[in-house]
This record gives structure tokens, C-alpha cells and sequence, in this order.
């Protein structure tokens, strides 16, 4: 697929990605259910990231030529790109090293969890994700009333999302005897979780600024930056799940 699009294309390819993460999730949900594979759904986890991280995350931008002029909006975009790869390359050691205590103390077993509300709130996550590409798509063409439109929607479900796990997830697990201090599961599940909403929290965030950027008319097709980086931002926490979510609703036997 080419890397320069017209906005009409662009729009289907995004849909193509999201029909191939979509078909991954429910493969990686059946293989689970049925056959508990633990190297099948790590082999689907980093299809899904290869995925998000090379379309939705545009992270071949990161070898674009910018001008020379270090006051020139081209060059200062090339090093902000590099600047905000380096920090999310820093931020995914954090998200790694819970993996690896997940890994470390739980080893093929898993917190019990409700399983429906797993997978309801990773296909909301997913959902946002795709909608995001459409907004960033939408402002790349000048299309701002597509851009505003597209990501109220990504901020509905990030929002969605972010209640489905603090607010109904985290209370249903209690209730089952799940809590931060009731062992390892509790302690991981809650500390995963925890991290991981806090930056929905904060991409949430930053999509009120860009809406509120956008809407005082601060970005156009060729300077968009701000939006680039939300939308890279938000994709970041997607990927995450992805790996979050069969390291805690799939993998191994529940507790």
C-alpha cells in the first residue's frame, strides 16, 4: 500500500487495517477459547502491532527527509516525530516490565475475569483506534470538519473504554474477590490496568486539545503536527492493549 494517498483511498485503507485487526482479535479470542495456545496469540499480538505501528502510527515517517532550514515547519515536525518515538520507546519499557511481572508471577495462569466484558472493551478500544486514523486522514486533506467529527467520536469511545475498565471492570473483579492486596492477580491485574487507563486518561486529553486547536482554525494540510501526534499517541495505547489483553483475559487458566 503507497504512503501517499488522496483522501479517498487513504479512508479505504484505513478500513482494510481495521477489518484485518478486527478478523486477528476474534481469531486470537477463538484460539484462546478453544485451543489456549499461548504461541498462536503471541504471533497474532505482533501482527496486530506491525499493523497499528506501520499504518495507523506511520512509523516509516521517521525516515522522511525534512528541509535543511532548522526554522522551517518541515524540519521542526522531522525532529518533534523523532522526539515523541523516543519517549513512546520509553514509555513501552514501563509497559514491558509490567508485562514481564505479569509473566513472573503469574505464569499460564490468568486473573478471573469476565471474559464478555474483555473483549467488549478491547473492540471499543480498536474501534477508537480506527476512527482516529480517519480524523488524522480527514486533516491531512484540509478536511477539518471530517477531523472534528471523526475524533469527538475516537473521544466518546476512549471515554467508553476508559469507564468500562474503572468503572465497571474494576468493580465487577472486587466483587469476585479481586483486589490489589488479595495476591499476585489482583496485584498485576490492577497495576496493568491502572497504568494503561491512566494513559487513555491522558490521550483523552490530548484530543481536547487538538479538537480545541482545530476549531480556532491552527492546523491545515500541510501543518498539522499537533494532530499527527495525538493520533500516534492514541494508536500507542491501542497497541498496548493489545498486548495487555490476552496477557490478561486469554493466557493461560484462570485463578
Amino acid at each position: 500500500m503507497s504512503h501517499t494517498l488522496d483522501k479517498l483511498s487513504a479512508f479505504r485503507q484505513g478500513v482494510v487495517i481495521f477489518v484485518y485487526l478486527a478478523v486477528l482479535t476474534v481469531l486470537e479470542y477463538f484460539v484462546a477459547v478453544t485451543f489456549n495456545a499461548v504461541s498462536i496469540l503471541v504471533v497474532v499480538a505482533v501482527i496486530k502491532v506491525g499493523l497499528v505501528m506501520y499504518y495507523y502510527m506511520h512509523v516509516y515517517k521517521l525516515n522522511e527527509e525534512s528541509d535543511a532550514d532548522i526554522h522551517s515547519y518541515s524540519y521542526k515536525t522531522g525532529t518533534n516525530r523523532l522526539g515523541l518515538w523516543l519517549f513512546l520507546l520509553s514509555d513501552a519499557f514501563v509497559f514491558a516490565g509490567l508485562l514481564t511481572v505479569r509473566i513472573n508471577l503469574l505464569g499460564l495462569t490468568r486473573p478471573h475475569l469476565n471474559q464478555t466484558l474483555g473483549l467488549a472493551v478491547t473492540a471499543v478500544l480498536l474501534v477508537s483506534s480506527f476512527f482516529m486514523n480517519r480524523g488524522e486522514t480527514a486533516m491531512a486533506h484540509g478536511d477539518k470538519k471530517g477531523f472534528i467529527t471523526n475524533t469527538i467520536i475516537t473521544f466518546v469511545l476512549g471515554l467508553g473504554f476508559l469507564l468500562g475498565v474503572v468503572a465497571v471492570e474494576w468493580p465487577l473483579a472486587a466483587e469476585e474477590g479481586l483486589t490489589a492486596g488479595s495476591g499476585a492477580a489482583g496485584a498485576v491485574f490492577y497495576m496493568m490496568t491502572g497504568m494503561h487507563a491512566f494513559h487513555v486518561f491522558t490521550g483523552l486529553l490530548f484530543l481536547v486539545v487538538v479538537l480545541n486547536n482545530a476549531r480556532k482554525d491552527i492546523y491545515s494540510a500541510e501543518q498539522h503536527w499537533g494532530v499527527e501526534a495525538a493520533a500516534v499517541y492514541w494508536h500507542f495505547v491501542d497497541l498496548v492493549w493489545i498486548f495487555f489483553y490476552p496477557a490478561l483475559y486469554l493466557i493461560g487458566k484462570a485463578l
